[in-house]
């Protein structure tokens, strides 16, 4: 298993109260949108989706919602703390076609703005629903922004742009334009409701799945999935369509570290 590399934080940024970007130098290689990197602060370690692909700077940032103890530790960090970062790891979004739609909300538009940077660099035009409860908690909009793609944002409360779920607003845009491929990160309820609409469409569509994770390797069997046992760490995170018709739990339950069913309806 790879070592971790210990690095110093170059860059904090306070995208929302309880979102940070950590940005780290780095030597980027094969990073891509969708990828995830393992986080170690000397005592545990969890997966992190990769936010920031820069290989001229040579850097890459990872953006984290303050949810519990580990994160919690990682956001009283400063400027100049070291922690470990072992990766990339996974199988990130494929970039195919001229036009695409990126659905995403709350956390979930971090691999997304990476993928919307990358994107621009290749002259796709892209398409970006940017979904969250209320209009503080909305990510990156400067970013997307500068990225020149057509933002979308949306809020539960209507207090920034279309006041509604993010997934009544793809099948809005949908029913008014054509796309080559629909990208999503989000909750796998959200992402639930949107396989059925990329169905009704038939469009082809990439979803980003999250499970616990402990070794990222494919060893510890912890985050395989019912009933096909594949492993998020490997086979995912990013998933085809057809891919979750084989994945019997997808929109219905995760397991915990002790591998008990917890219902997501």
């Amino acid at each position: 298993m790879q070592v971790p590399n210990i690095v110093k934080i170059k860059e904090i940024i306070q995208d929302t109260e309880t979102v940070k970007t950590f940005i780290f130098e780095w030597k980027v290689k094969d990073e891509v949108p969708g990828h995830f990197m393992m986080m170690w602060n000397f005592q545990d370690e969890k997966p992190m989706s990769i936010s920031l692909i820069d290989p001229i700077k040579g850097e890459i940032g990872i953006s984290i919602k303050k949810v519990g103890k580990f994160t919690e530790s990682i956001h009283l960090m400063d400027v100049g703390d070291e922690l470990g970062l072992r990766g990339p790891y996974g199988r990130g979004f494929k970039i195919i076609g001229s036009r695409i739609l990126a659905v995403g909300g709350g956390i979930g538009m971090a691999p997304l703005v990476a993928l919307a940077e990358e994107a621009s660099k290749r002259g796709i035009k892209l398409d970006v629903i940017n979904a969250a409860t209320t209009q503080d908690e909305l990510l990156f909009l400067t970013r997307f922004k500068k990225s020149g793609v057509n933002l979308m944002p949306c809020t539960d409360d209507g207090s920034y742009g279309f006041c509604g779920f993010g997934t009544a607003l793809a099948e809005k845009a949908l029913e008014n334009d054509s796309y080559d491929l629909l990208v999503c990160c989000g909750p796998e309820i959200m992402m639930k409701k949107l396989v059925e609409i990329v169905d009704k469409f038939k469009i082809p569509a990439q979803f980003s799945l999250e499970r616990y994770m402990k070794c990222a390797v494919g060893l510890c069997g912890q985050c395989c999935v019912d009933d096909v046992g594949w492993r998020i760490c490997v086979e995912g995170p990013v998933f085809w369509r057809d891919d979750l018709r084989l994945i019997k739990e997808f929109g219905k339950y995760k397991r915990d570290a002790a591998g008990v069913k917890h219902s997501l309806i």
